[in-house]
């Protein structure tokens, strides 16, 4: 039976210009073909646009915002535009691995009970120039949910998700940091996750890294998400205890200042 489904690949851009190129290419280089790349830049006022439009490939699809929008706000305009049967994330400092694309339909042609798929990635530090592997530990597959209250280990670069989930699902838009958070782990209330163990993307740290600047907001997002939603998960019989641990405050700190 064949399954050649087109996948829609949402990369959301503000002054991304420096690493761009690399992200690009890494899309371009996917040894699955058949994909279109969603654009959105979000009013940047460096070279990011003309950097795409370097890019003479017809999958390579520019959107842009008139005004600055919250990145989840943009993310959610992008999603808007896809046509793929399956959505990938890819923000214009990362990268993936060739068969990125390739390993993941894998999963679900072989497991159509699965929505959303996602993998271990590499953590490369942009200052000195050394990769390290995100998580040593196995990635949980199946119900997640206490798993991702107990130690979040999903990277937005790594995933992808069958488009009708977005139907009755969007990022919320009043964070500006924990967003993926927030979004994952309402999914995993009522989807099926497969974790690929074997990185599949490159996650670059370096110095204007959006959320290592703004520790403080981060964690007070965390708080505001706590308090909007302990109470509905403890009915449901999750512990959110993790959250407030002073461990897990620390844990961020390191991941952040890495």
């Amino acid at each position: 039976m064949k399954f050649h489904p087109l996948v829609s690949v949402v990369m959301n851009c503000h002054n991304g210009e420096k690493f761009l190129e690399k992200s690009i290419k890494s899309v371009i280089g996917q040894t699955y073909k058949k994909w279109e790349l969603i654009f959105w830049n979000n009013c940047s006022n460096d070279n990011s646009k003309k950097i795409f439009k370097r890019f003479k490939d017809r999958r390579l699809k520019y959107f842009e915002n008139k005004t600055l929008k919250n990145l989840y706000e943009a993310r959610n305009f992008a999603l808007s535009k896809c046509k793929g049967k399956y959505v990938c994330f890819l923000d214009t400092d990362d990268w993936w691995v060739k068969d990125k694309i390739k390993n993941q339909l894998k999963i679900f042609r072989d497991s159509p009970y699965i929505s959303i798929v996602y993998s271990n990635y590499y953590q490369f530090n942009q200052k000195f120039r050394k990769k390290y592997l995100f998580s040593k530990s196995q990635l949980p597959s199946g119900k997640i949910t206490q798993s991702l209250l107990d130690s979040y280990k999903i990277g937005i670069i790594t995933v992808m998700v069958k488009k009708r989930v977005f139907e009755k699902n969007k990022f919320e838009k009043k964070y500006n940091i924990i967003g993926d958070f927030d979004f994952f782990i309402r999914l995993s209330l009522n989807y099926r996750f497969k974790s690929i163990q074997n990185p599949l993307a490159y996650y670059r740290i370096h110095s204007t890294n959006y959320s290592k600047l703004n520790l403080s907001n981060y964690l007070d997002e965390i708080k505001t998400w706590l308090f909007l939603n302990e109470k509905k998960f403890k009915k449901k019989g999750y512990s959110l205890k993790f959250l407030k641990l002073q461990k897990f405050k620390i844990r961020v700190k390191r991941f952040l200042k890495f």
